[in-house]
């Protein structure tokens, strides 16, 4: 018999992912914060319009948290009172965790980086963000080899089991 899902199950859904993030940055911890959006905005998140992370980033500009150069695709009904596309986005965070993120960027090489964009059971938009270290050449090199290593141990094991 199939497992049912439960009603948060069934409502988290992924709208947009940075997968790059982790291969160029070591995220040491990450926080789930809301995202000030227009209603053309989550109209064309909920059609699944397009969303796009990658190249975003998150600052700390007045004691305020910001998510900048994140795409959010136009809502075709909406074209005359629309969106800006790549508009600077308001993150909304308790102070005391702002004030975290601004300590962390202060230090060297720490950045905050957005990780995903989703829509939790409620139904409203949150994004993950995670502070993070650039990784050296080397590191991501060791990145890769230990992901292709557990490929090829699951790989090995599958066949001998």
């Amino acid at each position: 018999m199939a497992k049912t899902k439960t009603a948060e199950e069934r409502n988290y859904k992924i709208v947009a992912e940075n997968r790059r993030a982790r291969y160029e940055y070591a995220i040491e911890d990450d926080l789930e914060v809301g995202v000030m959006l227009q209603g053309s905005e989550v109209k064309s998140l909920r059609e699944g319009g397009g969303a796009n992370i990658a190249e975003s980033y998150c600052e700390v500009k007045d004691g305020e948290l910001w998510l900048v150069n994140a795409h959010i695709a136009t809502y075709a009904p909406a074209v005359t009172w629309g969106h800006e596309e790549r508009r600077r986005r308001k993150l909304l965070a308790r102070n005391r965790e702002i004030a975290r993120l601004w300590n962390a960027t202060k230090r060297e090489g720490y950045t905050v980086v957005p990780l995903v964009m989703y829509f939790n059971h409620r139904g409203i938009v949150k994004l993950k963000v995670g502070t993070g270290k650039g990784k050296k050449v080397a590191d991501k090199r060791e990145t890769a080899a230990k992901r292709d290593w557990q490929r090829q141990k699951a790989r090995l094991l599958k066949e001998h089991s």
